[in-house]
């Protein structure tokens, strides 16, 4: 097993990083040249960057990914296309993409950007707590027990 983080926008990583090594499990964090960073990384760990257009990160976990692996996402298409490759998938704030509810998930986010096109005002994400990053260590940990 291998973790691949789409870690643009990922508010977990540092978390990742420190169980994987717990577990002796490499860790693939995958980015954008916009977050490059000279900040050096653990034997375990391996940056991978990419262009900065549209998916260009998902493309490149979905490029990677064998089965089995665990990707950490918060892209509903990534997670999609990864459960249907036998990956494990789970999101920053801890719950696990299942293939039952998937289909669901995507369609909601269809809808609510259709509503946004159309000039609806919806909420966007709350603050990150440090519960949800305390939250999402237990969940990782259980999962990678």
């Amino acid at each position: 097993m291998k973790i691949y983080v789409d870690a643009d926008a990922c508010p977990v990583t540092d978390i990742i990083i420190e169980e994987a090594k717990t577990y002796q499990i490499d860790v693939i964090v995958v980015k954008s040249y916009s977050h490059f960073s000279i900040k050096e990384t653990p034997e375990h760990v391996t940056v991978k960057y990419v262009d900065d257009g549209a998916d260009a990160v998902d493309y490149r976990i979905v490029e990677m990914v064998m089965p089995n692996d665990l990707v950490i996402t918060q892209d509903y298409g990534l997670a999609a296309i990864c459960l249907e490759k036998d990956c494990h998938v789970m999101h920053h704030v801890g719950f696990i993409y299942s293939k039952e509810k998937i289909n669901q998930m995507l369609q909601e986010r269809h809808v609510n950007a259709k509503a946004r096109k159309a000039g609806v005002r919806t909420k966007g994400p709350k603050k990150f707590t440090e519960d949800q990053k305390n939250s999402f260590r237990l969940k990782l940990r259980k999962l990678l027990e």
